[in-house]
C-alpha cells in the first residue's frame, strides 16, 4: 500500500485535540546546587500531565484497517495557541469573503488542485491533523497556599479576604484565556471542553462549586460537557475517565461532521441544478487547462461525504457515497475529453480510484461481504483493463502489469491486516455430497432458492471465492514476472536498436529491481500458505511447494545460485517422494544450471544421472543427457580418486525398469531356487554410451554377492540372458560373470541364476549396484529392485524361452522373496485309549510316538487341556506325577532313534459334570547331530538351550476329544412323615437347651436312592457306603447300607449296563419357628462313596475310583392344625383294641378351639367306648392333646374303622347369632375342618414337588383306612 497516499487509505475517525498537556521543561541552574541528601519528589501535577499524555495517546492508533465501533478518538496533542489552517483566502471582515473559496478548491488559483483537480491529500490531511472536531483544554486552577502553622478553628479574616480577591482574579485570567479559544473554536463549530485539574484538597473545597460556576459563566462555556475537574489519580482511574472524557465528547464530534456533511450536501445539490457553461469548444484543441467539469464536482462531493460518515462511523453511507463517487470516475475515465490520458490530472484521478476501490472493498470486509468484495476488485481491474487498452497500455505493456501486479497486492496487504485483526475468512470446503444431496432433494420442492443453495453446494468457481491474502501475493508476484518480461522485451529492443516506442515510465522503469520485488512477493505468500494450510495435510500442499519452486527461479535468475541450490534440495526431497516427475524435470534442469555456475561438479554428476530416469523433453535430443554426463567424467577428474561417489536413487525416477521375480515361493534347506532380475532401458532416453563397468548383486540369508563385470560383445537382440550361476551360502568366492553392460534404447538384459541356503532363511536381492567408471572416476548407483519408470501397472513376466522369445506372466502374490525352511519331520502319533471316560476315574490316554525320518529327533511334548463351559465341571490332568488343570509343558521324551516308538501316558480326571473333553497335544521335534548326543547328556542347561536353538525344531499338534459320562446315574425319592414322638409342654425346660433336638415341625424325611449302571463298560462295585454329614436341621437316623442282613455280603458285585440297585436312609428334621424351606431348603446331611472299578476288555480290573453322591436338599412340608390317628393295623374279633386321637397345633402364635364328632353312621362294625361328640381343651401353640377310644371289633375282615371329624371353631359364628333363634345348640357351630392323618400311611412330599391340595387329598383319604379283624 505504499504506492498510494497514506490519507487516501487510513480509517478516518472523528479528532480530538488536547491542549494544555505539554512536558515540562527543565531550566539548567544558573548555580551550582549543593547536593540535598533526600531528592524533591516530582510534582503530582507533573506526573498526572505524562500519565495523560500515554492514556490518551493510546486510545487509537492511525491505520488502514480498525473495524471496531467504539467510541475512541484519534488524540492529537497540541499547544495552547495552536492555530486553525483558514476557511478562505481572505480575512472574514474582507468584502469579498462571502464570495471568496478554500484555498484547496479547484476555484481558487492558488491552489493545487486549480482549475480541474478532483481531491488532493492535504484535504484529508487537513481534517485529520489540522481542524479536529473537538478540542480539550487542560488547564490548573489556582489554589492559594494554605497556612499550615495555624489552627484550623482560628479564623483570620484579612487572611481570608486577601484569598478570595487573589482567586477571584486568577479565575478573571482562566476565564478570558477559556474565552478566548471559546471564541476560535466557534468560529469553525468545534467543541470546545475544559478539564481544570485540581488537588484533592480543592475537591473538598466549598468555594469550589461557586468558582466552576463563575468560570463557566464568564467564559461562555456549554452546560454540557464542557466543564472538568481532575485530581491526581491512579493510573486505572485515569483510564476510566479518558474513556468517560471521550464518550461525553462522541456525540459533539458526531454533530460536528454531520454539519461538514450537510454543507456538502447542500453545495452538492446546488451544482447538480446549475448548468455548465465552460467553453469546452473553444478550448478543446489548445494546451490549456479547462476548469473542473459537473462529473468532477459531483465526484468531489461524494468524495467528500463520504469521509465524513466515515469519520462518524457509518460504513454503509460511505460506502454508498464511495460507490457513487467510483461510478462518476469511470464515466469520466471513459471519455478522453473529460481525462486526457497520460496527463497529471488523469494520473490523480486513477490513483484516486485506485483508493476508493480500496475503500469500498474494506468496507465490504467489514460486513464479512467477501463475494461482494472480490467481485469489485475483479471488476476493477476488468474495467481499469478496458481503458488500458484504449489508453495504448494494455497487457502488451510492463505499466498494465505493474499496475495489476499493484492491485492484488494492495488487496492481499489489506487481507492479511484483516486476518491479524478481527477478519475471519471464509471456509470453500465442500460439503458431504450424499448428506446434501438427499436433504436438498427433501425440500427442492418447495423454494427455489433451496434449488439454488444445492446446486451450488456441488462447486464454486475459484475466481469468486475469496481465499487468504498468500494468494493474491502469489498473483501480484506472477504479474510482476509478466511486467519484467515485457520490460525485458524493451530493453533487449533498445539494445538491438530495434524501431520501439518508449513510453514514459521507461526510464524509471529502469531502476526498478524487479526480482527483488519478485522474491519479496513470493516470499509472502509462502509463508502465507504455509499458515493457513489445513493442519492435518500430510507436509506442505502442492501450491506452497509451488511458490518455493518459484523463489528458487527467481533466486537462479537473479544469478543467487546458492541459494536456488538451497530451495531445490528441499523442494526435490517432497517431489521425489510424492513422484511428482512432470514438476521434478524442469526443477532439476535448472538446478543442474546452478550448479554448473557454482563449479560443483559432485553435484552435476548426481543430477545428470538423475535425470537420466526423466524422459526427455521433445525440445531436447535424446542423447543430451549422456553427452553432458560423458563430457562432466572426461573433463574432471575426482578430488578423491579412492572414493567412490554414490548416487542414490531411492525416491527418484529410476532410469531402467527393474524387477525381480523367485519361481518358488518357498524351498527346502540347500535346495535351489531360481530367479531372474530384469532390467529394461528406456525407449527415448540413449543410454549406451555410458560406461557402466560393473553390476553387483548384494542377497540376504548370509549368500555372498556376485558381480558381473562388463566384457564388449554383440548387442543381440531386444533381450539378452546373462547366466549368474547357482550361488550357495556355503560358497565363499563367486566366480566374476562378463557380460555386455550396454542397453540400447528399449532392449532389457535379464540376470538368472539360482540361490541356495544351508539354514532357514530369506533369500531375496538386497542391492543392486551399478558402476560407471571413466576418467579416475568411480560412481555406484544402487537401482531400485522393482522399479518402473511410467505409472501403468506392469504384470511380472518370466522368462522361460529366448528363442523363440516367451515370457510367463506371473500372478502370485510375495514373488519377490522365497523363503528358506526346514525339511519336515516325519514322526507318527498314535492315541490308544478307551472312550468314553467315566466320571471320577482315571482315565488313561497312551500317547505312542515313532519316529520314522531318517534324522534323530529329540522330542517333546507339551499337553494342554482346554477349559470346558460345562458348569461345575473340575478336570485337571497328570503326567509322570505331574498334575495340571491346564498345561503341562515340556515333557521330555528323549531322543529316538530312526524307527524307534515310545510311549507316554496321560491321566484325565473329569469330575462334576458329564461333557466332552478337549485334550490338545503339541510334540516339538528337533534334529540332533549323532556327533553332539554325548556332549548334550553332559552340557549344563545354557548349552543344551544353544544346542536347541542351533538345530531345526518342528511341532506337530493334535486335537482329540474324549466324551466323558456318567457311570452311575442316582435317582432320589423322598418323602417327608411326622414325628410320633410326644410333644414336650410349653413349660418344658428342656427345650430351651442347647442339646434339644426339636423335630416336631420337621417331622422325617425318607431317602430312597435308586443308582443305574448307564455307561457301555461294565463295573466291579467293591462296596457303597454312607457318609454322615449332619447340620443343624439334619441329621440321620439310620441307612440301609449299614444293615446286614442274614450276614451275606452284597459287595464286591460287577454291573452291567443297565443294572440297578438302591439303598435307603431316614432323617430327622429340626426346623425354627420361622424357616422358609422353599427358598433355603435343608443341606442333605451325608452323602454315599461307593467304590468302583471299571471292567476292561481283557476282564482285569481298571484302577480303584471312588463317586460320592450327596444327598439332596429336603424341603419338608409344614402344618398349622393336624389331628394323627394311631390304630393297630390288625385286630382279634371280640378283643378290644385302642384308638388314639392326637391334635397337635403348629402354629407359632394362634391357639385352637377343638370340637370331636364321632359319626354313628360309621360304627356299625365295632362296639366304641368314649366321648362321641365334644369339646377338646384350647390347644395353646405348640402344644398337643391325645383322646383314647376303645373298641371292640364285632366283624371280621378289613373293616373301615369310625370317621372321626375334628374342628376348629375358632373362626366359627354361632347359628344364634346369625339366625335369631335362642335354642340352637352350640355344636351346631360351624368351624374349619381338621384334617386327620393315619399314622400308618402318613407320607408326603415336598411343597414345590406336588401341590398343596393333593397333599391335602391324599392324607384326608389316608385318615379313613381299614383293619384287619382276623377271627
Amino acid at each position: 500500500m505504499n504506492s498510494y497516499p497514506p490519507e487516501l487509505l487510513a480509517q478516518l475517525a472523528p479528532v480530538m485535540f488536547v491542549a494544555g498537556l505539554d512536558p515540562a521543561v527543565s531550566v539548567p541552574p544558573t548555580s551550582p546546587v549543593s547536593p540535598s541528601p533526600m531528592s524533591k519528589p516530582q510534582d503530582a501535577f507533573q506526573v498526572l500531565a505524562v500519565r495523560l499524555r500515554e492514556a490518551l495517546l493510546a486510545q487509537r492508533k492511525v491505520a488502514i484497517w480498525q473495524p471496531e465501533k467504539n467510541k475512541s478518538f484519534q488524540v492529537i496533542l497540541v499547544d495552547k495557541d495552536v492555530k486553525f489552517p483558514p476557511r478562505k483566502l481572505v480575512p472574514p471582515d474582507d468584502p469579498q469573503y462571502s464570495t471568496a473559496h478554500s484555498p484547496l478548491s479547484p476555484l481558487t488559483p492558488p491552489s493545487p488542485l486549480h482549475p480541474d483537480g478532483l481531491i488532493a491529500p492535504i484535504w484529508i490531511r487537513k481534517h485529520t491533523t489540522l481542524v479536529p472536531s473537538v478540542f480539550v483544554l487542560f488547564l490548573r486552577i489556582f489554589e492559594y497556599p494554605s497556612n499550615v502553622s495555624k489552627p484550623p478553628l482560628d479564623i483570620d479574616t484579612d487572611r481570608e479576604r486577601e484569598r478570595e480577591a487573589e482567586e477571584r482574579k486568577r479565575d478573571l485570567e482562566l476565564a478570558a484565556e477559556v474565552a478566548q479559544r471559546k471564541k476560535i473554536t466557534n468560529e469553525r463549530g468545534i467543541k470546545l471542553t475544559v478539564v481544570l485539574m485540581a488537588s484533592r484538597r480543592m475537591l473538598d473545597d466549598p468555594s469550589l462549586d461557586s468558582r466552576l460556576t463563575f468560570i463557566r459563566r464568564q467564559s461562555g462555556l456549554d452546560s454540557r460537557a464542557a466543564l472538568f475537574v481532575l485530581s491526581p489519580v491512579s493510573p486505572s482511574e485515569l483510564n476510566e475517565f479518558v474513556r468517560s472524557l471521550q464518550q461525553a465528547l462522541y456525540e459533539p464530534a458526531l454533530e460536528y461532521y454531520t454539519a461538514h456533511s450537510k454543507r456538502v450536501r447542500r453545495k452538492r445539490n446546488r451544482h447538480s441544478q446549475s448548468v455548465s457553461t465552460y467553453p469546452t469548444q473553444a478550448t478543446g484543441g489548445l494546451n490549456i487547462a479547462r476548469p473542473l467539469r459537473s462529473e468532477g464536482w459531483t465526484v468531489r462531493y461524494e468524495y467528500k461525504m463520504a469521509c465524513f460518515a466515515e469519520f462518524r462511523g457509518e460504513d454503509e453511507v460511505a460506502l454508498k457515497h464511495y460507490q457513487d463517487a467510483y461510478e462518476m470516475l469511470m464515466i469520466m475515465f471513459g471519455s478522453t475529453a473529460i481525462l486526457p490520458p497520460r496527463t497529471k490530472r488523469w494520473a490523480e484521478a486513477k490513483v484516486l480510484a485506485d483508493c476508493i476501490n480500496i475503500k469500498i472493498i474494506k468496507l465490504y470486509l467489514y460486513n464479512n461481504e467477501h463475494a461482494l468484495a472480490l467481485s469489485h476488485h475483479n471488476a476493477h481491474i476488468r474495467v481499469f483493463g478496458d481503458f488500458s487498452r484504449g489508453w495504448g497500455i494494455g497487457e502488451e505493456t510492463f505499466e498494465f502489469w505493474s499496475w495489476v501486479a499493484r492491485q492484488h497486492r494492495v488487496l492481499a496487504e489489506l487481507l492479511e491486516q484483516g486476518t491479524q485483526s478481527t477478519l475471519v475468512l471464509p471456509i470453500h470446503k465442500p460439503v458431504n455430497t450424499s448428506t446434501n444431496l438427499t436433504a436438498s432433494q427433501q425440500t427442492i420442492r418447495s423454494t427455489a432458492g433451496v434449488e439454488f443453495d444445492a446446486v451450488r453446494s456441488l462447486g464454486i468457481n475459484p475466481s469468486h471465492a475469496l481465499q487468504h491474502p498468500g494468494f493474491y501475493y502469489y498473483v501480484a508476484a506472477r504479474c510482476t514476472e509478466m511486467r519484467r518480461e515485457r520490460f525485458l522485451a524493451i530493453a533487449e529492443a533498445e539494445l538491438s536498436q530495434k524501431p520501439i516506442a518508449l513510453s514514459p515510465g521507461y526510464t524509471n522503469e529502469k531502476k526498478v529491481e524487479h526480482l527483488a520485488i519478485i522474491n519479496e512477493l513470493y516470499t509472502k505468500a509462502y509463508e502465507l500458505f504455509k499458515k493457513h494450510s489445513p493442519a492435518s495435510a500430510q507436509g506442505q500442499g502442492r501450491l506452497t511447494l509451488w511458490i518455493a519452486y518459484r523463489i528458487a527461479q527467481t533466486y537462479y535468475e537473479a544469478n543467487k545460485f546458492d541459494m536456488a541450490v538451497r530451495f531445490f534440495e528441499r523442494i526435490a526431497k517432497n517431489y521425489r517422494r510424492e513422484k511428482w516427475n512432470a514438476m521434478l524435470r524442469p526443477l532439476l534442469s535448472t538446478w543442474y544450471a546452478c550448479a554448473q555456475q557454482l563449479g560443483d561438479v559432485e553435484l552435476s554428476i548426481r543430477l545428470l544421472v538423475e535425470m537420466l530416469g526423466h524422459d526427455v523433453v521433445d525440445s531436447e535430443d535424446p542423447s543430451s543427457l549422456e553427452e553432458d554426463l560423458l563430457a562432466v567424467l572426461k573433463s574432471t577428474v575426482p578430488s578423491s580418486p579412492d572414493q567412490t561417489l554414490v548416487v542414490d536413487l531411492a525416491e527418484a525416477q529410476p532410469i531402467f525398469d527393474s524387477d525381480v521375480i523367485f519361481w518358488s515361493h518357498e524351498v527346502k534347506v540347500d535346495e535351489e531356487a531360481p530367479f531372474q532380475f530384469t532390467l529394461s532401458a528406456p525407449s527415448n532416453t540413449i543410454l549406451s554410451s555410458i560406461p557402466f563397468s560393473r553390476i553387483t548383486f548384494n542377497f540376504s540369508g548370509g549368500v555372498p554377492p556376485i558381480a558381473v563385470d562388463h566384457e564388449p560383445s554383440d548387442m543381440g537382440g531386444e533381450v539378452k540372458v546373462v547366466r549368474l550361476g547357482h550361488i550357495s551360502s556355503s560358497g565363499s568366492t563367486q566366480p566374476t560373470v562378463k557380460a555386455n553392460l550396454r542397453w540400447q534404447p528399449g532392449t532389457t538384459t535379464v540376470f538368472s541364476g539360482t540361490l541356495s541356503s544351508s539354514e532357514p532363511s530369506e533369500l531375496k536381492i538386497k542391492t543392486v549396484v551399478l558402476t560407471i567408471e571413466e576418467n579416475g572416476w568411480k560412481i555406484d548407483v544402487p537401482i531400485e529392485l522393482h522399479g518402473k519408470r511410467s505409472s501403468a501397472n506392469r504384470i511380472a513376466k518370466w522368462l522361460s524361452s529366448v528363442n523363440p522369445l516367451h515370457f510367463i506372466p506371473v500372478y502370485q502374490e510375495n514373488y519377490h522373496s522365497t523363503l528358506v525352511k526346514h525339511r519336515e519331520h516325519y514322526l507318527k502319533m498314535a492315541f490308544h485309549h478307551l472312550a468314553p471316560a467315566y466320571l471320577d476315574e482315571d482315565y488313561p490316554i497312551c500317547i505312542e510316538l515313532t519316529n520314522t525320518d531318517t534324522r534323530d529327533l529329540d522330542v517333546i511334548i507339551n499337553v494342554l487341556l482346554q477349559p470346558t463351559e460345562i458348569d461345575e465341571a473340575v478336570n485337571w490332568i497328570v503326567v509322570d506325577e505331574e498334575r495340571s488343570s491346564s498345561l503341562i509343558k515340556g515333557i521330555h521324551v528323549g531322543v529316538l532313534a530312526p524307527g524307534v516308538s515310545v510311549t507316554k501316558t496321560l491321566h484325565l480326571f473329569s469330575t462334576g459334570a458329564a461333557g466332552d473333553r478337549m485334550v490338545d497335544i503339541s510334540v516339538q521335534t528337533r534334529t540332533v547331530s549323532r556327533k553332539l548326543e554325548g556332549i548334550q547328556e553332559e552340557d549344563n542347561g545354557k548349552n543344551d538351550e544353544q544346542q536347541h536353538h542351533a538345530h531345526d525344531m518342528m511341532e506337530h499338534l493334535k486335537m482329540f476329544t474324549i466324551p466323558t459320562v456318567e457311570p452311575i446315574q442316582v435317582t432320589h425319592d423322598v418323602s417327608y412323615r411326622r414325628s410320633l414322638k410326644s410333644w414336650s409342654g410349653p413349660a418344658d425346660l428342656q427345650t430351651f437347651e442347647e442339646s434339644f433336638w426339636d423335630d416336631r415341625k420337621g417331622g422325617e424325611a425318607l431317602i430312597n436312592v435308586l443308582m443305574s449302571c448307564v455307561g457301555p463298560w461294565s463295573l466291579n462295585i467293591e462296596s457303597v457306603e454312607f457318609e454322615r454329614a449332619d447340620n443343624v436341621h439334619a441329621t440321620v437316623i439310620d441307612s440301609s447300607t449299614n444293615v446286614n442282613e442274614g450276614g451275606v455280603l452284597e459287595f464286591p458285585a460287577e454291573y452291567l449296563a443297565g443294572d440297578e440297585f438302591s439303598t435307603s436312609c431316614r432323617v430327622s428334621l429340626a426346623l425354627d419357628d420361622e424357616q422358609d424351606v422353599s427358598q433355603n431348603p435343608i443341606e442333605g446331611p451325608g452323602r454315599y462313596a461307593v467304590i468302583w472299578r471299571r471292567v476292561l476288555q481283557n476282564g482285569e480290573l481298571g484302577p480303584k475310583t471312588v463317586s460320592r453322591f450327596p444327598l439332596p436338599s429336603l424341603r419338608p412340608p409344614t402344618d398349622e392344625l393336624m389331628a394323627l390317628l394311631d390304630v393297630p393295623p390288625k385286630a382279634t374279633l371280640h378283643v378290644p383294641i385302642s384308638l388314639t386321637l392326637t391334635v397337635r397345633n403348629c402354629h407359632p402364635t394362634r391357639s385352637a378351639n377343638l370340637t370331636l364328632h364321632l359319626e354313628p353312621d360309621s360304627m356299625d362294625s365295632f362296639i366304641v367306648s368314649g366321648l362321641r361328640n365334644g369339646r377338646m381343651p384350647v390347644l395353646l401353640p405348640g402344644s398337643e392333646e391325645s383322646m383314647v377310644w376303645r373298641m371292640i371289633p364285632i366283624e371280621c375282615g378289613y373293616v373301615k374303622i369310625p370317621r372321626i371329624k375334628v374342628i376348629d371353631r375358632r373362626k366359627a359364628i354361632p347359628v344364634s347369632q346369625s339366625s335369631g333363634e335362642p335354642g340352637a345348640a352350640a355344636e351346631a357351630s360351624t368351624g374349619d375342618l381338621v384334617k386327620v392323618v393315619d399314622v400308618r400311611r402318613d407320607r408326603r412330599y415336598a411343597t414345590s414337588a406336588r401341590s398343596d391340595s393333593e397333599s391335602a387329598g391324599a392324607e384326608e383319604m389316608e385318615g379313613y383306612g381299614t383293619i384287619l379283624v382276623l377271627p
